[in-house]
């Protein structure tokens, strides 16, 4: 492969080589070397894995080959890798000099070049969340912003029609609202709101716990300098059309906004077919209750830049709560739907048949936005003992996690579970632990094959969440290591030896199912976008190299199966990237604080 890495500078409009030293050319790459195509904070692990059989030393050398600072011996992992075969650790944790590296075993090659240093994630940190802006639909990109992903604007949606699935009496079928912005949800152009529920819930909750770190990101975004977080307006952007598709003389919430079948790859301005709202749903009034009582109690810090928003964020969430109330159990089925309706939508369904767990999540995020009990006693909030990992149809653990993260707030009932909740959480941090050391890439994602489904890398960047705020239930820094592993895996330290994040790294997908990044004419994907990775299922058709769990990963633009791109897949990818940044933030903040201190005392 002869691409050098490439990392992009958000804060301009060009993608720049990462450093000014030359990488070491491609054909010294040894492919059986996979590690982090980044590189790694001082104190963080430094692990790299060695694919192939037959080596006993590795070093660590400076990237121009002149002089090696480091030397170990490789160690062979205690289990096997999925495809029966161990590979070999080199572990260099002890070696923490800032500077630029790579990794050689003689006799095998070398390692693309690295980084050691304290700002080394900072580009993919704001990557992950200006990847954002590049899905904002009803606008055009202008170049000082997008850069070479410069588009105009498609899908005004100023002229939404009411599908007949969706008609009441005071909104027939054929009636036209207005529901413009907010993100197109993957790699086509639709709009969903239950999938938008667990995006936005995962985005405001960094907001949540990092609110000093998010105010000092610069992503370069219209919005820039308005004296609100970037993040927080790139939120923003999403929640506004969120508010739109709320029947505002019922309360209830329409699934998505949709053209009845998928568009072509196409750009948006060359995409004009007819767009409806579709049928309302608990699952999606429930998302959407949640999402506007969290952003209510956010946005409540920015009221004199943002009037009357976090008032009308909490009004919706709690009309939206009573239709839910009053229709607890209206699945969207879409081909029930289509049975009786026309057009025929043929776009993605998000259909879920059980919302105990949405309704979990709604009653949480309402009861400590309004510190009224009713909310918190409505629901069964421990149904059993199970902590399931976040996902757009399990949002069961959002409603926990809001509860942790507001601890000072609780009183009654939900005080009283504190205790049993924190327990829990615990328990299921250090499941996700158990045994990383013995496994053959040293991550905790890899733990079976059943790790490895539809959007796979969007489960380890999930796991790393959980870690990163078990860390901050415990202070404990075994779990920001171990939520720094899943990191490495995505960035390359895996069994395809891909960077899954498009532009960052070396070895990164090219050819991603992401409509823009195959009709634009740029060579280079959109960047920042987490594609889906590992799937033998191959449920789109196309052939995956190997059958194996963790290598079953395509490079391919027809492959939605498993390089697709998703907002809820980024989401958890940029509370990882950004938390691990927020700690180290705040941690500086302190040492300086603590520093100035011991000065003035003397």
């Amino acid at each position: 492969m002869k691409r050098l890495a490439l990392i992009i500078l958000f804060a301009g409009v060009s993608a720049s080589v990462f450093c000014k030293e030359t990488p070491v050319v491609a054909d010294t790459v040894s492919k059986e070397i996979r590690l982090n195509q980044l590189g790694f904070y001082p104190d963080a692990p430094k692990i790299a894995i060695i694919t192939a059989s037959g080596y006993s030393d590795f070093s660590v050398t400076s990237s121009d080959k002149k002089e090696a600072v480091f030397s170990g011996k490789l160690k062979a992992s205690v289990e096997p890798a999925l495809n029966g075969k161990k590979t070999s650790i080199a572990d260099f944790t002890s070696f923490t000099k800032p500077g630029r590296y790579i990794i050689t075993v003689k006799g095998l090659g070398n390692s693309f070049a690295f980084v050691i240093g304290k700002s080394v994630y900072h580009q993919l940190a704001d990557a992950s969340i200006k990847a954002y802006y590049y899905q904002r639909a009803s606008t055009g990109l202008p170049e000082k912003y997008a850069g070479k992903w410069h588009r105009a604007a498609g899908h005004p949606d100023n002229k939404v029609l009411i599908h007949p699935s969706a008609a009441t009496e005071k909104r027939p079928a054929g009636t036209i609202i207005s529901a413009p912005g907010g993100w197109y949800d993957a790699g086509d152009y639709n709009k969903y709101i239950v999938n938008s529920g667990i995006t936005m819930g995962t985005l405001l909750s960094l907001c949540e716990d990092f609110p000093e770190y998010i105010k000092k990101q610069n992503l370069n975004i219209p919005e820039s300098g308005n004296k609100i977080p970037d993040v927080l307006d790139e939120i923003i952007y999403n929640l506004r059309w969120m508010l739109a598709m709320q029947d505002p003389n019922d309360g209830g919430v329409y699934n998505k906004l949709t053209n009845a079948n998928f568009d072509a790859m196409v750009m948006p301005d060359a995409a004009n077919t007819p767009r409806y709202v579709v049928q309302k749903g608990t699952a999606a009034t429930l998302d959407f209750a949640a999402v506007t009582a969290k952003a209510s109690r956010i946005l409540n810090k920015y009221k004199k830049e943002l009037p009357g928003l976090a008032d009308s964020c909490l009004k919706a969430s709690v009309k939206a709560w009573g239709w839910a109330q009053a229709n607890p159990n209206m699945a969207y089925d879409q081909n029930k739907m289509n049975a009786q309706y026309t057009p025929k939508i043929t776009t993605g369904g998000y259909g879920d048949r059980n919302f105990a767990d949405e309704f979990i999540w709604a009653a949480a995020e309402l009861y400590i936005t309004t510190s009224n009990q009713t909310y918190y006693e409505a629901v069964n909030m421990f149904p059993d003992e199970r902590m399931p990992m976040p996902s757009w149809a399990n949002v069961r653990l959002m409603g926990y996690y809001a509860i942790l993260d507001n601890q000072t707030e609780l009183s009654g009932k939900a005080k009283s579970d504190l205790p049993m909740l924190k327990t829990r959480m615990v328990k299921l941090a250090d499941d996700l632990i158990k045994g990383v050391e013995d496994r053959p890439y040293q991550t905790v994602m890899g733990k079976s094959n059943r790790d490895f489904g539809w959007g796979s890398n969007s489960l380890a960047a999930n796991q790393g969440m959980v870690l990163i705020k078990t860390y901050l239930l415990t202070k404990d820094t075994k779990y920001l290591d171990y939520a720094h592993s899943n990191l490495d895996y995505l960035l390359g330290r895996n069994a395809t030896g891909y960077s899954y994040v498009t532009g960052i790294g070396y070895k990164t997908p090219m050819h991603p199912h992401h409509r823009q990044s195959v009709a634009d004419g740029v060579v280079d994907p959109v960047p920042g976008l987490l594609v889906g990775g590992p799937n033998p299922g191959m449920q789109d058709g196309v052939k995956v190299p190997s059958l194996v769990p963790d290598e079953a990963y395509i490079d391919d633009a027809r492959a939605y199966a498993a390089n697709e791109i998703a907002i809820n897949w980024n989401a958890p990818l940029v509370y990882l990237i950004n938390g691990l940044e927020a700690i180290r933030f705040n941690l500086s903040k302190t040492l300086k604080s603590n520093s100035q201190s011991k000065t003035v005392s003397r």
